[in-house]
């Protein structure tokens, strides 16, 4: 259940799960570069992804007692055409799963979902590295490109 709250045990046990989930990802997936824990009272990884369209970014995933959150910082906040920018967005929320567009800090753009607790296994986190990896690659060149066309503008 979504509502359950997992005790010290299980998020133990999901914990460990998760570390060897991506240390094997690390070993095998050439697009994750590299994957790194927060502190140690923590249960966060950071994950450095290699993308073609955006070169890197990095995924945070957060191990909660009721869900695992995970999320990537996609872009700054745009520089002009604010309302066709978010429209965009907004637009392509209605066509991703398990995650949506939302705005963070500084009103950077972010890709962020979140997954109970007890759904984590290998098929969900990959399920959620491949979307993730995907929406970032579909999404972030256009959205560039409206958010900050004047950089793109032949001048």
């Amino acid at each position: 259940m979504a509502d359950e709250i997992a005790d010290e045990t299980e998020l133990d046990a999901i914990e460990l799960r998760i570390g060897a989930w991506l240390a094997n990802e690390l070993a095998i997936n050439p697009f994750v570069a590299a994957v790194e824990r927060g502190e140690p009272s923590e249960r966060r990884w950071y994950v450095r992804v290699l993308g073609e369209s955006k070169d890197v970014f990095t995924i945070w995933f957060t191990l909660r007692q009721r869900t695992l959150h995970y999320e990537t910082y996609v872009m700054p906040a745009p520089d002009e055409n604010h309302a066709e920018f978010f429209e965009h967005l907004l637009r392509r929320n209605r066509k991703i799963t398990g995650m949506s567009f939302c705005i963070g800090e500084e009103d950077a753009i972010f890709l962020a979902g979140s997954l109970p607790v007890h759904a984590v296994d290998e098929g969900e986190l990959d399920r959620i590295l491949g979307s993730l990896y995907m929406y970032v690659e579909q999404f972030f060149q256009p959205a560039l490109r409206i958010g900050f066309a004047t950089r793109f503008s032949d001048n």
